[in-house]
């Protein structure tokens, strides 16, 4: 489930005093123009078909949290090759903090979060001002993105999800979206489509929300190991696999997932990397916290460091696995 990120802070651009007002818009005009040439010359091709396995991990706080990935390296033996936090709708985009993920070897991923705000207004083009703004500012940094935006469409629990907002809205707000980024010349994000994997609590079907390939880099998959579903890789995430092979070829990435704490958890950290690679996905990102199971009350505890035999279970499957590749930057 998202939660609110830190907002970053705000880029403010200082002109010297005096010229005319026609010069100041001119010079705008020109600076806009060269920061977008800048960011369309970005090659975000070696990061679209990795060449090995990603690692990551997810957890609450912005891209300045830095001591979530010093733990998990602790945890187990390296670094994380991808760092996915989540961000609030309304919120500026932090290109600082992003740039210090990037250049402390983590690729950045933003879960963006609607929250309240109704896809048929993102859609109808009541939110364009602050998306041609967001746009720009990640145009202006200088690392890949990848982006999931309103991520769990399919999940009730979400204020976008079914019974809040229908799969059309979903469909046109994502293209909208992904046209004020082109638009911005933000030729460094990877778009990436998450639905949660279709279990007892997401019955919505996911084929309605897919936007196209021609807007769409990766599939990202959510689905943890729980007290309901998840008792194995077979029956949590292969029959959403299957339904995402017969919609698009992209590369698919297990883009949120854990496993309980329990007596079967070392077992199931087994069981979900053995199943991750034979399945061939491009990484797997562990959330690293505590959170309830969607639509209930019941708090669940997914660290890793749940005893020392998890940590274990963990950096023993990861390594068998061949998960973990390191992102070379240009």
């Amino acid at each position: 489930m998202p939660r609110s990120a830190l907002p970053s802070r705000r880029a403010v651009l200082a002109w010297a005093v005096g010229g005319s007002a026609a010069l100041l818009s001119a010079c705008g005009g020109a600076k806009q123009a060269r920061q977008q040439t800048q960011a369309a010359a970005f090659d975000l091709a070696p990061y679209l078909h990795p060449g090995g396995r990603l690692l990551g991990v997810v957890a609450d706080g912005g891209p300045w949290k830095y001591q979530t990935v010093q733990a998990f390296a602790d945890e187990i033996g390296r670094a994380p090759d991808v760092r996915e936090y989540y961000q609030s709708w309304g919120d500026e985009f932090d290109a600082e903090g992003n740039a210090f993920l990037w250049q402390h070897g983590q690729l950045p991923m933003l879960a963006w979060v609607p929250g309240t705000t109704p896809l048929a207004d993102i859609a109808s083009g009541k939110e364009d001002a602050y998306i041609a703004a967001f746009a720009r500012q990640v145009a202006d940094y200088r690392g890949p993105l990848v982006l999931s935006f309103a991520g769990e469409f399919n999940g009730p629990w979400n204020p976008w999800g079914p019974g809040h907002a229908k799969p059309a809205h979903f469909v046109r707000a994502w293209r909208r979206v992904h046209s004020a980024f082109r638009k911005a010349g933000a030729a460094n994000v990877i778009w990436t489509w998450t639905p949660h994997v279709v279990d007892t609590g997401t019955r919505a079907a996911i084929e309605p929300y897919f936007p196209g390939d021609a807007y769409v880099d990766w599939i990202g998959l959510i689905g943890y190991y729980g007290p309901i579903d998840g008792t194995a890789f077979s029956t949590l995430f292969t029959p959403t696999l299957k339904r995402v092979r017969k919609l698009s070829a992209k590369p698919v990435l297990i883009a949120e997932t854990g496993v309980a704490a329990g007596p079967l958890k070392q077992r199931q950290i087994h069981d979900l990397f053995t199943g991750a690679a034979e399945a061939d996905v491009i990484g797997l990102l562990w959330y690293d916290q505590k959170k309830t199971w969607p639509g209930s009350k019941q708090l669940m505890d997914w660290r890793i460091a749940t005893s020392a035999e998890s940590r274990t279970a963990v950096r023993i499957e990861a390594a068998r696995a061949d998960f973990g590749y390191s992102l070379k930057q240009p």
